[in-house]
């Protein structure tokens, strides 16, 4: 019988290109550990790299152009929000794509799975728990000029004000921005005692070394920054600065630690360093296989049919899908230097 192949689409150029390294062994990870397991209705699951990197019309062409000629039966991977909104109607309810992003929130399309964070379990615990430990009231926003910032900005507006705190100013940025000296000064204008970084990949790199640089104090809190992201910013560069996700590489559980450790048997002590952005794309495979299992058969809408419920222990520890969204433990964590130390599991309550 014939693999059962799956588009796996993550960046290699552009802003979140330092990512992909680790987002496709990750995948591959799960790969090799479906197919030792069986594999996936008596086939083994094969993995096609397609660069999400590249403009968002030239990733979806690519993709539809896959699932069009049968080439792929399933697609999943981490890449920007702007890639997903081109790409999920071109092929909803046609295969399933499991995306592995953090993202804004409302995606409703058919055949769509998503395992990664939202607003309103990332963000709004996040920013209640950093009120109450470090008193941060005053925000600025700071994020590139696409869907993801905007929508979330959108919902932190609303978080900020049930909790009585202020957002003193947005600033948006083209992505690819690498210099940052006028949102610096709109930074110290704002006279904000908290920034809210939306910006992705090299885009926070180059904010966080600018920001140190400039000397200014006040606290930054990110939902998308990886370990690649803390060695490219420096230690003067991550003074300071927090981080929500539902994974980092110094998470200690014994689900964390475990993928740790297999990750680094099969790749090597020098394997780019594990990070949320590469362990989603784990679970995107891991989901996929076991939609397939549990539906047995490739047809999406009976995937559609059966997946509430659906759930497992993987490295974010037990997670189950809801509305065809993941649900998974979401943590706090500090920059130490050039890595992270996870300080609190956030209650979404």
């Amino acid at each position: 019988m014939d693999d059962l192949d799956v588009a796996l689409v993550v960046p290699l150029q552009g802003p979140a290109g330092l990512f992909g390294p680790s987002a496709e062994l990750c995948a591959r990870l799960a790969q090799e550990e479906i197919n030792a397991d069986g594999g996936v209705l008596g086939r083994r699951l094969r993995l096609l790299l397609v660069d999400g990197g590249a403009p968002p019309h030239v990733v979806a062409d690519r993709v539809t152009a896959l699932v069009n000629s049968g080439s792929v039966q399933a697609v999943t991977g981490w890449h920007i929000s702007a890639v997903r909104k081109c790409l999920a109607p071109r092929i909803a309810g046609r295969v399933p794509y499991v995306y592995t992003a953090l993202y804004e929130g409302g995606e409703r399309l058919p055949g769509v799975f998503l395992t990664g964070e939202t607003p309103e379990r990332q963000l709004r615990p996040a920013l209640r728990r950093l009120a109450a430990e470090f008193g941060v009231r005053r925000w600025t926003i700071v994020g590139d000029d696409y869907v993801w910032p905007r929508a979330t900005a959108h919902a932190v507006r609303e978080f900020l004000a049930e909790q009585g705190a202020e957002l003193c100013d947005e600033i948006y940025v083209q992505l690819g921005t690498q210099d940052f000296t006028g949102p610096l000064r709109r930074i110290e204008r704002s006279r904000c005692d908290g920034v809210l970084m939306l910006l992705v990949g090299d885009d926070a790199v180059a904010f966080n070394r600018a920001f140190g640089a400039a000397g200014l104090t006040q606290l930054r809190f990110s939902p998308l920054m990886d370990e690649n992201m803390l060695l490219a910013s420096g230690t003067e560069g991550t003074r300071g600065l927090f981080a929500s996700a539902g994974f980092f590489e110094t998470l200690p559980t014994v689900d964390g630690l475990d993928f740790g450790a297999r990750y680094h048997r099969r790749f090597g002590p020098q394997a780019p360093p594990l990070n949320s952005m590469g362990e989603s794309c784990y679970e995107g495979v891991r989901l996929l296989g076991e939609l397939f299992r549990r539906s047995g058969a490739t047809d999406v809408r009976r995937m559609n049919a059966v997946a509430e419920g659906l759930g497992y222990d993987g490295p974010r520890g037990p997670v189950e899908v809801r509305d065809r969204h993941l649900r998974q433990r979401v943590f706090l964590a500090a920059a130490d230097g050039l890595e992270f130390d996870v300080l609190f599991q956030l209650s979404s309550s």
